[in-house]
């Protein structure tokens, strides 16, 4: 290949015996410093795959060597012959900044490069066992240049936090029996530059509006899709070429940092969308990265994902397992992320996950369960719990693979929470479907309540659901326009009243019409429509009504919060139950009523006697519903209904839900 002088070339294979001599006369000039950041004990644990903070070692890293201010460099690469560092300061000059691998044939490769700076973009030039050459970014790199161009940047991590109020208190935040009530964000669709729609906003300006937003709305944390570099924007952030980069399309690590520290300055947490699960098959990215499947399994039957068209990362290999890890710990470390929601973990567990007969390999026990990621993701739970005990893990998983949610030490994944993916498929399924049927369906209301405490679950609307033909929710919804709203505010209540933490995707909150568009921003004129607005008011106020309520979020995960009260009027489509607290004075009855028609002096049994307050109606005029509440106390009579002894007396909305609490002092909405 000849050589590049002054012009950037990129993802390029060639036979490298071509300009050969040029290579070897710029190698005998090389300025480079064979230098290392790495101890003997950091080898020790790299190859045992228990590293957990490679990104201090390595990647490119600024510092002072005899004096002169320049650039370390430190990559994985042990099948390649020859690897050099290649960028704007060196006219894409393949021979004249080579690295030299460690003599402990740990495959890493490293030097210290002068007058190299932050702000320098770069490439390693890697040339294979079989001579084959190659451009690829730094898999450890912070910060890369905006897609189409592919190139490493020389960056730090540096910023000077001010959330240090929060971080000693999220421990209350995150704790298992707090509220937890996530805004799923895409951040590269929230909001779009309103003078210049095609404009991706930038993480500080995202934050102007974003913050104040969650925080009006009662949103305890948000969710971000994956901010990571991605170079294919319909991928949502899923496809991922930068694992230790932030999106550079829209700004900054500092940035995205900034973004970060003002939602915890405004006392919301933040948990981030991590994806273990796969990558692209990009020719700058982690695939064949030296030559070989170095980072994915070498066989396709458990390194190609059929689903996504991308590869699945070899979790058996040790120096991977450290990669991964690290990159979990990373995010929580240098952003301050208060948790990871990990993705796609069911395709992680099994081996035969989206594959027929013939197309996987069981493991060594003849079984279909992955035990390589299996054990990757038990360690990485504990690696993260023992560095942030005050943080959350949050599984993406759709099987009844068992203890997810459950401790390590008991078997378990050792995940903090899981999704509720049964209940949420169950739920929109009952709520699409025409009034006039649901009494022979109510079972799938009910279920859920079978298998609620077997994991600690987070009940999801997220963005999966409003996709590809599936609809907004609100247009999920049957009937006429008012009855679509009235169904949603009901199906939301149900969701703030079930046990588990909450998720909700945005746009859901205001009942935005059309399905998801990741290129464009949310339709925020809808709020200008009466009927939305009283949808976001909703929202809000059960938000509130979550927070303020100890009976529905003290026992969240346990059966002790929950009680059926009635389950039995199929004929009227009504559900009665109580959600309990630990302190029982705090204890809240639920009735919903599920179909279109108002029920009048419907009688429902209550836990003790004494006057019971309606505290929260979904039917109320506020979020634009018909009025039909129940102003006043309402006491009740020693009459047997529903198995106790006392009952009241009460006007059920048409296609609305009431929450009651024994002696509250007003009504609120």
């Amino acid at each position: 290949m000849a050589k590049l002088t002054g012009k950037k070339k990129t993802d390029s294979t060639s036979d490298p015996a071509e300009g050969k001599s040029d290579i070897i006369r710029d190698r005998e000039l090389n300025a480079v410093e064979t230098i290392s950041r790495f101890t003997d004990f950091d080898i020790h644990l790299f190859r045992q795959g228990k590293h957990f903070k490679l990104y201090e070692k390595l990647g490119s890293h600024v510092m002072e060597f005899k004096g002169v201010t320049g650039t370390y460099f430190a990559v994985w690469a042990p099948n390649a012959t020859y690897i050099s560092v290649v960028g704007n300061f060196n006219g894409w000059n393949q021979g004249a900044h080579s690295l030299a691998p460690r003599w402990d044939s740990s495959g890493i490769w490293e030097g210290w490069i002068p007058d190299v700076g932050v702000g320098e973009v770069y490439k390693y030039y890697i040339v294979a066992e079989n001579g084959q050459s190659q451009e690829k970014s730094d898999p450890f790199a912070l910060w890369c240049e905006v897609a189409p161009r592919t190139a490493s940047i020389v960056w730090d991590t540096w910023y000077e936090w001010g959330d240090s109020d929060w971080m000693k208190i999220r421990k209350e935040k995150n704790k298992l029996n707090a509220p937890i009530s996530v805004y799923e964000v895409h951040l590269g669709s929230w909001q779009r530059d309103p003078s210049d729609p095609e404009r991706y906003l930038t993480y500080k300006e995202i934050a102007v509006s974003l913050v104040p937003y969650v925080k009006e709305m009662g949103f305890t944390h948000v969710e971000l899709m994956p901010p990571m570099e991605h170079p294919y924007p319909p991928s949502w952030g899923y496809q991922i070429t930068g694992y230790f980069s932030c999106a550079s399309r829209m700004g900054t690590p500092q940035e995205l940092m900034y973004l970060i520290d003002q939602l915890h300055q405004a006392g919301i947490g933040v948990y981030v969308d991590w994806v273990p699960s796969h990558f692209p098959g990009d020719a700058h990215g982690l695939f064949r990265f030296d030559g070989t499947s170095l980072y994915e399994h070498e066989d396709p039957r458990k390194g190609y994902h059929p689903d996504w068209k991308s590869y699945i990362f070899n979790y058996g290999r040790n120096e991977v397992r450290s990669f991964l890890i690290s990159n979990a710990i990373f995010w929580l470390d240098r952003y301050h992320m208060d948790g990871l929601r990990v993705d796609a973990v069911a395709s992680m567990l099994y081996l035969d996950y989206s594959r027929k007969h013939g197309e996987w390999i069981p493991n060594e026990f003849g079984g279909r369960e992955n035990l390589e990621a299996i054990s990757l993701l038990r360690e990485m739970n504990v690696a993260a719990y023992t560095e942030f005990p005050d943080i959350q893990t949050i599984a993406e998983e759709s099987t009844a693979f068992p203890g997810v949610s459950r401790p390590v030490f008991v078997g378990g994944l050792g995940f903090g929470m899981k999704w509720m993916m049964g209940w949420m498929n169950d739920t929109l399924k009952y709520f699409e479907k025409d009034s006039a049927f649901r009494k022979w369906h109510q079972d799938q209301l009910t279920f859920s309540l079978v298998y609620a405490f077997s994991e600690n679950f987070m009940l999801p609307f997220s963005h999966d659901e409003v996709v590809y033909g599936k609809k907004s929710l609100i247009n999920k919804m049957p009937g006429d326009e008012w009855q679509k709203f009235a169904n949603l505010r009901l199906m939301f209540t149900y969701m703030f009243a079930h046990p588990g933490t909450k998720l909700m995707f945005m746009g859901c909150e205001f009942g935005q019409t059309s399905e998801w568009a990741f290129q464009q921003s949310l339709d925020w004129h809808l709020l200008e429509n009466p009927m939305h607005k009283g949808m976001k008011d909703c929202v809000t106020a059960l938000n509130n009504l979550y927070k303020t309520e100890p009976a529905l979020y003290d026992f969240s995960f346990s059966h002790d919060g929950f009680e059926w009260i009635d389950t039995q009027d199929r004929e009227n489509s009504v559900l009665v139950f109580a959600r309990k607290a630990m302190d029982p004075a705090q204890n809240v009855v639920v009735v919903l009523n599920l179909t279109p028609i108002p029920r009048m002096g419907y009688r429902v049994g209550v836990l003790t006697e004494g006057n019971w307050q309606e505290i929260f109606n979904s039917d109320a005029a506020e979020f634009q519903g018909s009025g039909v509440i129940n102003a006043g106390a309402v006491t009740s009579e020693a009459h047997q209904w529903h198995g106790k002894s006392n009952s009241v007396i009460l006007d059920l909305p048409p296609m609305g839900a009431i929450v009651l609490k024994k002696n509250a002092a007003t009504r609120r909405i």
